[in-house]
């Protein structure tokens, strides 16, 4: 088996465990490459269906080409899609871009705390309704406890302290200090009651190993990670008004792998255009403690 083969067979399994022991699971979707990866691992574990359901959390700043490329693949591959938000927040503009909130305090109401009561079901959420092929509002919001989310640990370093079954509490809160060992491949899937747990499927894979296996899959990923003439790529999607392209000519898998490889991005960070991580100096694992993806 090489590398490619490897990784995959790993997230499969680990796919399989996470259906196998937890009964209320949902995965996270985000609409970037990486999430997209692991929704094609997911069909490739079930046998071309997803036999759980995957949440999206829009934030309403989303790049528009997003919202168009989610909804497309719902509606193209099947799937059972959840959309939550924070309405609240966003009907009384208390966001970053409508200049009320940091960009922190924004990322935590319109998507820790969205996720937080989205999951919970203790917020209004949306469901794809295939026969009407649009989102409509959900009639009884289910609890989930199990979320499978596709973070890597080379990405950043708050995601290099996870696990591939992270335990987080009754909040959705994450103690960085308490987290079961992993030694020679044994998981541990047995928590306390009321315990959410994160599963990491991806935890081992390396940016260049997400495109290379996007080039060997051929996974429809979005093309806003491509150069489309101005000479400028997304490395990382987010919300458009905390999200910068990089300088690149790539306009193809082939032309980014080559790039990596190329060592280009060797001292720049995978999320270097991600203005909330800069905001505070450890933005993103303040986040993640309180729940952000």
């Amino acid at each position: 088996m090489n590398t490619l083969d490897r990784l995959e067979a790993h997230s499969v399994h680990i796919l399989r465990e996470s259906y196998r022991e937890f009964k209320s699971l949902v995965m996270l979707w985000s609409i970037g490459k990486d999430s997209t990866v692991l929704l094609w691992l997911a069909r490739k574990a079930f046998f071309g269906h997803v036999p759980f359901a995957l949440m999206h959390v829009d934030t309403h700043f989303k790049v528009p080409q997003m919202i168009t490329y989610r909804d497309q693949l719902a509606r193209d591959w099947h799937l059972d899609m959840i959309v939550g938000e924070n309405t609240p927040a966003i009907e009384s503009k208390q966001t970053f871009p409508d200049g009320k909130l940091t960009r922190v305090e924004c990322c935590k109401a319109l998507k820790s705390e969205a996720l937080k009561h989205s999951l919970s079901g203790e917020w209004p959420r949306k469901r794809m309704d295939h026969s009407l092929g649009k989102l409509v509002p959900e009639s009884k919001p289910e609890p989930f406890t199990g979320v499978i989310v596709g973070v890597r640990a080379d990405e950043e370093g708050s995601r290099s302290k996870e696990r591939y079954f992270s335990a987080r509490d009754q909040q959705n809160e994450w103690d960085v200090g308490d987290q079961p060992p992993e030694l020679w491949k044994q998981f541990k899937t047995d928590f306390a009651p009321g315990t959410h747990v994160r599963v990491h499927p991806l935890l081992d894979w390396t940016e260049l190993n997400i495109w290379e296996y996007i080039e060997r899959e051929n996974i429809p990923i979005i093309d806003l990670y491509f150069n489309r003439g101005e000479g400028k790529r997304y490395r990382s999607l987010g919300c458009y008004p905390c999200t910068s392209p990089v300088s690149s000519p790539a306009t193809t898998v082939a032309e980014i792998i080559a790039e990596l490889r190329s060592g280009k991005f060797a001292n720049i960070a995978e999320r270097s255009g991600r203005e909330q991580d800069k905001e505070d100096g450890g933005g993103l694992e303040t986040l993640r403690r309180g729940g952000y993806m």
